[in-house]
């Protein structure tokens, strides 16, 4: 491996060692809905055909953290009988049924803890039905709307088996599912945003000063107004952070394809030379000298990917 490979591959292990909070992705989704609970009332209305009120009804019950992985659940409420379970993905993600299913299960826990019932009693416990959705914002080509289910993950998929789970994943980038978004117009509007910042964020060298301006456009032209005025500073550090890790994220996967052409490099070598060696009962290092390749480079190919590592 030359030189400037090891360089390579010492940076990219500094790059995995590099801290990042994930914990800000899609942090601006749930803050939104958070802070207005007319506009939660009213995306839930649009979702099930509903015409409720009284947003006082409602009664979030968002899991803060989950045992086994670090995120959070983004949104979760309890309305009419219904455990809502809302999540936004800017990434689409096959594994968003196993999760569901996690956060469902604390969910559950938690009503059981607070049950007069005992779960080992005659007496049933009654469960809030559940509702899982995916809105999707991310940048790759996705359908208006589709189902995806815990099944599909199955290893044997002609098993019959005993749980299944259904998510709703839906499409609210700006131009998607116009007629949701006519019936919540805060969904609609926070679209807009997105699209007009990533826009902003595209065409200028300072994020900060690009992602402010977008701030600034929304606000002029009526879009999420009254929510940006109020929480400016907090909306301009989520969106900063959320860039930002949006940012590292391609750079690692470029960095992961540039790794593995490396490893794909220094696997043939390992094997021509070992070929080599074996076919004309030579030594490795005499093979590498008929091969064109120093020791130095068969040594750190066989150090990395020896022997012991599998396909060698």
């Amino acid at each position: 491996m030359k030189k400037g490979q090891e360089k390579f591959i010492a940076k990219l292990l500094g790059w995995r060692s590099r801290r990042v909070n994930r914990k800000v992705k899609d942090r601006l989704f749930r803050f939104l809905f958070e802070k207005d609970r007319e506009a939660l009332l009213q995306l839930y209305n649009a979702l099930n055909g509903t015409a409720y009120r009284d947003a006082s009804r409602l009664r979030i019950v968002t899991i803060e953290s989950v045992v086994y992985i670090v995120m959070k659940n983004d949104l979760a409420f309890v309305m009419a009988g219904v455990l809502n379970l809302y999540e936004h993905q800017s990434t689409c993600n096959p594994n968003m049924p196993v999760r569901f299913l996690i956060y469902l299960a604390q969910e559950y826990q938690k009503v059981i803890e607070e049950a007069r019932e005992s779960l080992y009693g005659e007496k049933q416990i009654a469960l809030p039905a559940p509702q899982c959705v995916v809105f999707y914002n991310g940048e790759k080509e996705m359908p208006e709307e589709e189902t995806v289910r815990l099944s599909e993950a199955f290893e044997d998929r002609d098993c019959e088996a005993s749980v299944e789970l259904k998510v709703r994943v839906l499409n609210i980038n700006h131009g998607h599912n116009a007629e949701l978004m006519k019936k919540c117009r805060v969904l609609e509007e926070y679209a807009s945003f997105v699209q007009i910042s990533r826009g902003f964020a595209a065409g200028g060298s300072d994020m900060r000063l690009a992602l402010s301006q977008a701030v600034d456009y929304c606000v002029e032209h009526g879009i999420l107004a009254e929510f940006l005025r109020k929480y400016r500073a907090e909306v301009l550090g989520m969106l900063l952070e959320e860039f930002d890790v949006k940012k590292y994220e391609r750079s690692m996967r470029e960095a992961g394809r540039e790794a593995g052409r490396m490893e794909g490099d220094a696997r043939r070598l390992l094997r021509s030379v070992e070929a080599a060696s074996r076919s004309l009962q030579i030594s490795p290092q005499d093979a590498c000298g008929l091969l064109g390749v120093t020791r130095e480079e068969y040594e750190t190919a066989r150090r990395e990917y020896g022997t012991n590592h599998e396909g060698i």
